[in-house]
């Protein structure tokens, strides 16, 4: 890519820089890379970690079992190798509960649409074995709610959700779960693609721009193309990209001719298309980069956050940044300083990336009571509006002691 847009890439490790290299569609490079990569204090324990972490270890083998095996230790290949085998049954047992739960909700009439899973895998890979998939997504009207959810529990799955103190999911959610303890299969059905109060399609819209599947013989549906491009740049944003999976989504939908316009969301998918072009060089036509997409400076910085978010993948444990800690056994005050700088910067990223009346939800929910407030502190339910302005209390006891009231 010809523009770096300032992005500060100096933090990332030998072993995140080998990952993004093998994600990359250019094959032919592979064993360049390994030969400029791969030094006496390369961590394949890491690189292994990394793999795993974001989701990516079905791509990761694919590329890597080409190269030199001298290269690559035979217990880092065999990991890989046993990943990739088991994520491959759990998508082909995903496929089957698709075909089933499609059956099940059009014999009582009810419309879904398959947000994830390995529907998604094959359209965008080609083929579900190189994407993971840990549950099945189904958008579905919110008046069918109630229905879904006896049929999904007459079909063997049981819900996994709680009601929240004052019936706060009513609002504040955009899905529930269920788990089926036999299949060891999770089903989260949405109302909503999104948390509210963000705009969105309707479900009639992602209806009438659906398409049918060709995974299964019987008829499966889900979005778009560019309902699901938008989608997952939202998703991906939301949860910070600290998947590079959701990135590598998103390469490969533009490489397979999906032109990112600018519509809702635009600022998001900014920031997406800047992390992409730099961390896997997701090729953007001279239109797009001169007429479609003016880069703001804030969506820089958005994608300098996320990229942070992605070093250190979430996990403090496993520190990917060029810090400099003291050489002094015990310095655990300096060790928490740094790392409540580390969780500042991600916190904040979060923050920036709302808009004005995101923030305000975002304030009224950190008041709004949780059951684990109603554990620490019971009231009849007649009370339950003094859980609002006892909540900040209840939070502070909460973090600071382990017994209950």
């Amino acid at each position: 890519m010809d523009k770096n847009y300032g992005l500060d890439l100096s933090s990332i490790s030998m072993e995140l820089r080998l990952l993004l290299n093998l994600l990359k569609v250019e094959d032919e490079d592979c064993l360049r890379f390994f030969n400029d990569e791969i030094t006496a204090s390369f961590d394949w324990d890491l690189f292994l970690e990394l793999a795993r972490y974001h989701r990516v270890y079905p791509l990761i083998y694919t590329k890597i079992v080409k190269i030199d095996k001298k290269l690559v230790p035979e217990n880092i290949l065999k990991s890989l190798y046993i990943e990739y085998k088991k994520n491959t049954f759990k998508m082909l047992q995903l496929t089957s509960e698709i075909e089933q739960i499609s059956r099940l909700f059009n014999a009582n009439k009810i419309r879904l649409l398959f947000i994830k899973g390995p529907v998604i895998a094959a359209d965008i890979y080609g083929e579900i074995s190189l994407r993971t998939s840990k549950d099945l997504d189904i958008l579905i009207l919110r008046d069918d709610l109630r229905i879904v959810e006896e049929l999904l529990i007459n079909f063997g799955y049981q819900k996994t959700e709680t009601a929240s103190t004052l019936n706060g999911w009513k609002w504040m959610e955009h899905h529930v779960s269920f788990f089926h303890p036999e299949k060891g299969i999770e089903v989260e059905i949405h109302w909503r693609l999104h948390p509210p109060p963000m705009k969105e399609p309707s479900f009639n819209e992602l209806w009438e721009r659906k398409r049918v599947s060709l995974l299964t013989t019987y008829p499966v549906y889900y979005f778009g193309k560019e309902d699901l491009f938008s989608f997952l740049i939202v998703h991906g944003a939301r949860h910070n990209w600290f998947r590079l999976r959701w990135l590598v989504d998103i390469d490969r939908m533009i490489r397979s001719g999906i032109i990112p316009e600018k519509k809702n969301n635009g600022k998001i998918r900014y920031q997406a298309i800047i992390l992409s072009t730099q961390l896997l060089n997701t090729p953007i036509n001279d239109l797009f980069k001169t007429k479609t997409i003016p880069i703001e400076k804030k969506s820089i910085t958005q994608a300098q956050l996320a990229l942070y978010y992605i070093l250190e993948m979430g996990k403090l444990q496993i520190n990917q940044t060029q810090l400099d800690f003291p050489k002094e056994q015990g310095n655990n005050l300096y060790l928490k300083m740094i790392n409540m700088k580390k969780l500042f910067k991600i916190n904040y990223y979060k923050y920036t990336m709302k808009s004005n009346l995101h923030k305000l939800i975002f304030l009224i929910k950190l008041l709004y009571p949780r059951n684990t407030d109603a554990e620490i502190f019971k009231l009849p339910k007649f009370f339950y509006f003094l859980y609002i302005p006892l909540r900040p209390f209840l939070w502070v006891w909460r973090k600071t002691s382990k017994k209950t009231l």
